[in-house]
């Protein structure tokens, strides 16, 4: 009974501990703007092209011909572009507070980065949904309208799955978290699980509300699979002796955004695509837990440090 009541105390001082940090965090003085250019083009006729070359030259690059941008603007599918935007985007404060919100963590755990100028933008290519440069963060709206959305008609349901603007916040973490975590310079199977543990376990840090399935990109039935699984995946990479291995053909395999993850069995269809993640995932978690380590500390910790001092052991 003692036993039962100091870890329900530990679960209880845990829980305040978070909400107390994230309250200092939501403290953080942030004053965002997001500038709305999506609206201002898909909003502007070929005679106000002149304005918005003036007021936005990052996104007129002197390549381009302006003939191109009226022939843009002219385009009727723009106009229905807006439209549907706008329905999706008709209260613009909730994503707002999302990106405020993931920012302020950003600042809180890596206190020497800038923080960007946001703008709200559309693109072309639906794999780039975010983008930091330079100084700057740009957000494709246009990819964020719902996964089952007519203009994504097409594209693989394990990718539009993730189309909807609750994804936001989870993906700028995703790309911020790109830019801090460095390649493996190792090729080996376990230094690619842990370099993506390591993008992941930033990524936890940052969007703490995001569901485990929306860190990871899984549907939540994906991430049940995953968590009531992880010692079966564990087992099959240490019996295959796939952990030392240089072998690129398991980057498709098990790392890769993919439908399913392939360890050629009957269960295939019912895993999550990159399945290694999520266990690169649970070894730097098990770092962290066993470890007095800061985050800055962790990223530039090798693979085979951690993995040697996270005493991992998959749940059972």
């Amino acid at each position: 009974m003692r036993k039962i009541l100091y870890l329900c105390l530990l679960v209880l001082i845990g829980c305040a501990d978070e909400k107390s940090l994230e309250k200092e965090i939501a403290a953080i003085p942030l004053d965002l703007n997001v500038v709305r250019f999506d609206q201002a083009f898909l909003g502007a006729k070929p005679s106000d092209l002149p304005k918005l070359k003036e007021a936005y030259p990052l996104f007129f690059p002197s390549s381009v011909a302006d003939s191109t941008w009226i022939y843009t603007m002219n385009d009727p599918l723009q106009k229905e572009l807006k439209k549907e935007i706008d329905a999706v985007f008709t209260d613009f404060a909730p994503v707002h507070r999302d990106i405020q919100s993931v920012l302020q963590h950003i600042k809180f755990y890596f206190p020497a980065e800038k923080t960007p100028n946001v703008f709200a933008v559309t693109s072309e290519d639906y794999r780039k949904k975010v983008i930091f440069y330079e100084d700057k963060l740009l957000i494709a709206l246009n990819t964020y309208l719902g996964a089952n959305h007519k203009f994504y008609e097409g594209i693989q349901k394990y990718i539009s799955n993730n189309f909807e603007k609750e994804m936001i916040p989870v993906d700028i973490a995703t790309e911020f978290a790109y830019t801090q975590v460095k390649p493996p310079r190792e090729r080996t199977f376990i230094s690619k699980l842990i370099h993506h543990g390591k993008i992941q376990y930033t990524k936890s840090l940052l969007v703490p509300k995001a569901s485990v399935g929306m860190q990871f990109g899984y549907t939540e039935r994906k991430a049940a699979w995953a968590a009531e699984n992880e010692e079966q995946i564990w087992t099959y990479f240490i019996e295959k002796d796939l952990l030392y291995s240089t072998n690129i053909k398991l980057d498709n395999r098990f790392l890769n955004l993919a439908p399913f993850s392939k360890f050629n069995l009957e269960l295939d269809g019912e895993s999550p695509g990159g399945i290694g993640r999520y266990i690169g995932y649970q070894i730097v978690k098990a770092y962290m837990e066993n470890n007095d380590v800061s985050l800055q500390n962790l990223l530039r910790k090798s693979s085979k440090e951690i993995f040697n001092n996270s005493k991992y052991k998959p749940k059972k």
